[in-house]
């Protein structure tokens, strides 16, 4: 586990204020992507206990993805991390998983129970919110090889929005140990990434 990631991490998502304990988010979030991390449970084992991991890969054939959330399942009992899954309430049921973390384009009106979203502007924020998500996922903050030559936030704007979201906001998109520490006084909930959690 990148150590300074974790230390920026465990920063950020201290600086956002006493919260009611079940309201408490993790500073660290791990999404799979098996283009970019082809081991993600590799990478989970080397997480902080209580980080949170979201299985995405939903181009996967259903027994794959099945297969692949089976060994992160695993995994995440073992190192008491949270698992979610991207858009599928009836595998995150299967799997025993903590919630569904909801891509924008998916996002339902109202959530039920455990749930994060992903977000790419403040209309995304907006319905985030009113869907009653626990936290978004805003992105790209910074240059990221996810999605190459896409405009980025950059800090400031994203410090903008996630202080006017009115919900945790994590950074997501080109943030690893190098740029991390540029976070800080942001806002953000916490840090979400992919690359970053590579050996």
């Amino acid at each position: 586990m990148a150590t300074k990631l974790a230390t920026t991490a465990r920063h950020l998502n201290a600086c956002r204020g006493p919260v009611r304990h079940r309201d408490r988010l993790p500073p660290l979030v791990l999404l799979t992507d098996r283009a970019r991390l082809p081991d993600p449970c590799a990478a989970a084992r080397r997480l902080p206990a209580g980080s949170l991991v979201i299985l995405r890969d939903g181009d996967l054939g259903a027994g794959a993805r099945l297969h692949l959330g089976r060994a992160l399942a695993a995994v995440c009992r073992r190192r008491r991390l949270r698992l979610l899954v991207a858009g599928d309430p009836a595998l995150a049921r299967r799997l025993g998983a903590a919630g569904v973390h909801w891509p924008e384009r998916q996002l339902p009106l109202k959530v039920r129970g455990f749930a994060t979203a992903a977000a790419h502007g403040a209309r995304a924020l907006v319905r985030a919110r009113r869907a009653g998500v626990a936290a978004a996922l805003l992105s790209p903050v910074l240059p990221t090889a996810s999605h190459p030559g896409a405009p980025a936030l950059g800090v400031v704007r994203f410090a903008g929005l996630a202080r006017r979201a009115g919900l945790p906001v994590y950074a997501l998109g080109g943030i690893d140990e190098g740029t991390a520490p540029r976070l800080r006084g942001s806002g953000a909930a916490g840090i979400a990434a992919i690359g970053a959690f590579r050996p």
